[in-house]
């Protein structure tokens, strides 16, 4: 009850707090729809693209969320587009693609000189990247995914098991799985600067994949993904705050323990 207290003291830690819960419930709620789709690379994908855009805004002086969000998308699109390519498969895309992000950034860093605000927040994540001028951005953003993906929930669900029967009753395909795409590189892009580019990813994946251990029911799979990912935030950013540890890796450390707990419970 004291850690809490402290934490709650904080504004920069009251701020990391509302963030990151929405950060984790959005993709967590991505997340159980990219597995069962085995999109969930794209994760890794657009984290790596979020991170050459981040390394402009910060050689140009420009505001990072602000510059990388409209880039991401359009990397989304363009993932999603060379996915459906007979000629390049996805998983070579997403590789193609994440290689040549990483490297823009180095070369934007190199050739800026150096940036005043250490890269490396970026790329491992930092609770204090988090600051007042982008917190409400960050804020409306995720609750934007939230409730557009709440609003298209039987639509997703239709496109993840059977896309060819969702097509056949009319449902619009292509357009949401673009919508997904956008969704998922709006929660990526807001949660780097949290979690970090290298990190981020685990969280779309072992929210779900320890909750399909437990149950093979679409909607009980989706609560308890958002169960375990809230609770592995909770527990990482307060082992963060007392052991002085980064948050990003402590929430995927406590990620990655509620996984082995799930699948030493299914083997019981």
């Amino acid at each position: 009850m004291q850690i809490i207290n402290s934490i709650l003291e904080y504004a920069f830690l009251q701020r990391a707090l509302i963030v990151g819960l929405l950060v984790v419930v959005a993709l967590a709620i991505l997340g159980v729809n990219l597995v069962l789709k085995k999109y969930s690379n794209i994760g890794d994908g657009l984290a790596h693209v979020s991170f050459g855009a981040i390394a402009f805004a910060l050689a140009l002086g420009f505001s990072p969320l602000q510059f990388s969000i409209p880039i991401v998308i359009v990397a989304a699109f363009v993932l999603l587009l060379l996915g459906d390519s007979a000629k390049i498969k996805g998983d070579a895309a997403i590789a193609m693609m994440a290689s040549v992000s990483i490297a823009l950034g180095i070369i934007a860093i190199s050739l800026s000189g150096g940036v005043n605000i250490s890269i490396d927040s970026y790329m491992f994540g930092s609770i204090l990247a988090i600051g007042k001028s982008d917190y409400l951005l960050s804020v409306i953003v995720l609750l934007i995914v939230i409730i557009t993906y709440l609003f298209f929930y039987n639509k997703f669900f239709a496109i993840t098991f059977d896309e060819d029967f969702a097509l056949a009753t009319g449902v619009k395909v292509k357009t949401l799985k673009a919508l997904l795409s956008i969704l998922t590189a709006l929660a990526i892009v807001v949660g780097i600067r949290m979690i970090g580019t290298i990190l981020i990813s685990s969280l779309i994946i072992f929210p779900a994949s320890s909750a399909m251990l437990l149950t093979d029911k679409y909607k009980i799979v989706m609560v308890l993904s958002i169960f375990f990912s809230i609770i592995s935030f909770l527990i990482g950013l307060f082992a963060s705050f007392y052991l002085n540890i980064p948050v990003g890796a402590s929430i995927v450390v406590s990620n990655f323990i509620l996984f082995v707990i799930s699948f030493i419970y299914k083997k019981i």
